[in-house]
């Protein structure tokens, strides 16, 4: 059974966040080294995209765990595997590698969980980047850029190769706090699909900064849509930065004008003043069922803060309902 042919049959489950299951293991600078890397001159702990080369087992047990709570699509652990987010590593050599790896050790996951009735697939996670194509990052020279589309733009490809690779089943670009980086991402995808000759389908999600409703680069939800429209996705959504119950009306605004399926996974509730979500899977899963009773989404997940006991309790609600492409035909 294809993607689009499990779509069409029930609302998707997304996994949980990467980081808050990673954090739940009590790891030192040494786990991130392998043998290769143990006199890597810079610091290495917290590149939590190094662990699917030094700690697979834990990645794997993570992808594990969250097919196991009920989720259809598991991310590859790959938010900041392109060659710029690792330069603060000095890893931008093993970029490829990271995509590649993970992809293998999510695929490993999705064929021991998956069934004739029920498959598993695997989305290739390509993150925003630590730099912003339209913004400068010093007040006093506005017009100053710390990357380039043609940057982007290649060390995006690199990423795609590796993931495709790897053996993902889609590619999602998420968490887009600017929508020049976005393309360049997927004008990358469109670069390494001709070369393949071969395409798989593409998510998008985007992320509404804060209250004002907007992304990082001052796009409203609609014209973060309209921008994206020319490129055939499988879906496009929000996630992260904000609360499922916050986050609603900007999924609304999508499910009104998208001609193609909507995603969300927002985080566990907004955090505490510790930086901690405190959002309990029954309240997480009872905003997001609001959602599924007014047929705003096809794809629902967690971001920041949730953990599989989040998305067991959220695939069991979201049994009850019909995604939002059985309602309005997209």
């Amino acid at each position: 059974m294809t993607i689009e042919e499990l779509a069409s049959q029930k609302i998707l489950i997304l996994d949980g966040a990467m980081g808050t299951m990673i954090q739940r293991h009590p790891l030192e600078e040494d786990d991130f080294r392998t043998p290769e890397l143990a006199d890597h001159p810079k610091a290495l702990k917290g590149n939590n995209d190094l662990l699917s080369i030094s700690r697979p087992e834990i990645i794997r047990s993570i992808h594990e765990a969250y097919f196991a709570a009920g989720a259809d699509i598991v991310e590859t652990n790959t938010f900041s595997s392109t060659s710029i987010a690792q330069a603060d590593y000095g890893l931008e050599s093993l970029a490829f590698e990271l995509n590649r790896t993970s992809a293998v050790l999510a695929k490993e996951a999705a064929e021991q969980y998956s069934t004739t009735e029920a498959p598993k697939f695997v989305a290739g996670s390509i993150g925003p980047t630590n730099r912003t194509a339209s913004l400068s990052p010093d007040v006093n020279r506005p017009g100053f850029r710390a990357v380039s589309f043609d940057q982007l733009k290649e060390a995006y490809a690199e990423q795609v190769r590796g993931l495709m690779e790897g053996g993902v089943d889609l590619l999602l670009v998420e968490t887009v706090f600017d929508t020049l980086n976005a393309k360049a991402a997927l004008f990358a995808i469109q670069e390494v699909f001709d070369e393949k000759g071969t395409e798989l389908p593409i998510m998008v999600s985007g992320t509404i900064t804060d209250a004002s409703g907007r992304t990082l680069s001052g796009q409203t939800a609609h014209a973060f849509l309209i921008s994206l429209q020319h490129v055939p996705l499988f879906s496009i959504g929000l996630n992260c930065a904000l609360g499922a119950d916050q986050l609603m009306p900007y999924i609304d605004v999508l499910s009104q004008h998208a001609p193609v399926r909507i995603s969300a996974h927002p985080n566990a509730g907004l955090p505490n003043a510790m930086g901690a979500y405190d959002q309990s899977p029954d309240a997480f899963a009872d905003l997001l069922k609001a959602y599924f009773e007014r047929h705003l989404v096809d794809i629902a997940g967690g971001c920041c803060g949730t953990t599989p006991d989040h998305i067991k309790i959220l695939a069991e609600v979201a049994r009850s309902f019909e995604p939002r492409a059985k309602t309005i035909p997209v």
